[in-house]
């Protein structure tokens, strides 16, 4: 099919045109596009169109234009999954085809806060344990993980047996995590943060605080995790009400 078959506006046809190019290697990751002028003669469109065109993948962050110097390919995330989705770092990083590791900080048990009482809707809630955790692929940090649930519910001798988060929490508790309530933050540099993630400060990081809850709505889980935005993407399906 040639451009002139699509019935859709020439712009979003010279989109996919460029993204079919980037998966199969016409446009290599992180070097330069043809100038505009050839790729428009290539594609058989209007500088307009293409600028249009190449406007809309910057948006998407498919590309970075450089002022008086060209448009670039960028790096493509190596993990991507929806946000509506419950999955595991560990899941997404298998399903990559990475080898998913995981790096223990700090774990502690400490007294429960009164924002954590409110948090967790258990006034007399009276320690909290709170795990620190980097999340590797192929030994390359990609996620730093600060988690926390009610001291009963988390117990250290049981993730001294390797036994994942969920599943120690839900062994305890004789309930089942169903959901989680997700916010999506921006996030400014943060000097440990980012050594731990062997981050430069230019380096954007997604933060996704996440409350996990049972099928009987009882909060049992809050993770904050920060993501490398350079590795991980996370789309959103949104339907029309």
């Amino acid at each position: 099919m040639t451009l002139r078959d699509d019935e859709r506006h020439l712009y979003l046809q010279v989109m996919d045109r460029i993204k079919a190019g980037i998966e199969d290697g016409t446009y290599t990751e992180e070097e330069k596009l043809p100038s505009e002028y050839s790729l428009s003669k290539q594609l058989g469109v209007s500088r307009a169109t293409l600028r249009e065109a190449l406007r809309m993948l910057e948006e998407d962050q498919i590309v970075t234009r450089r002022h008086g110097v060209g448009t670039f390919v960028n790096a493509q995330p190596l993990f991507q999954a929806g946000i509506e989705e419950l999955s595991s770092v560990t899941h997404m990083i298998k399903q990559s085809g990475k080898k998913p590791g995981t790096q223990y900080i700090s774990t502690e048990v400490v007294d429960a806060t009164v924002q954590e009482q409110h948090d967790f809707g258990k006034h007399d809630l009276e320690s909290v344990t709170t795990i620190e955790r980097i999340r590797t692929a192929d030994d390359i940090p990609v996620v730093f993980c600060i988690d926390k649930a009610p001291a009963p519910y988390l117990s250290l001798a049981k993730l001294r047996e390797k036994a994942s988060i969920f599943s120690t929490i839900e062994a305890a508790s004789d309930k089942q995590i169903a959901y989680a309530i997700t916010d999506i933050e921006p996030f400014t540099y943060h000097e440990r943060i980012y050594n731990i993630l062997q981050c430069t400060p230019e380096d954007p990081l997604l933060l996704l605080k996440q409350m996990h809850y049972t099928s009987e709505d009882e909060a049992v889980l809050y993770s904050m995790n920060y993501f490398r935005a350079d590795m991980f993407r996370f789309q959103v399906v949104r339907r029309r009400i």
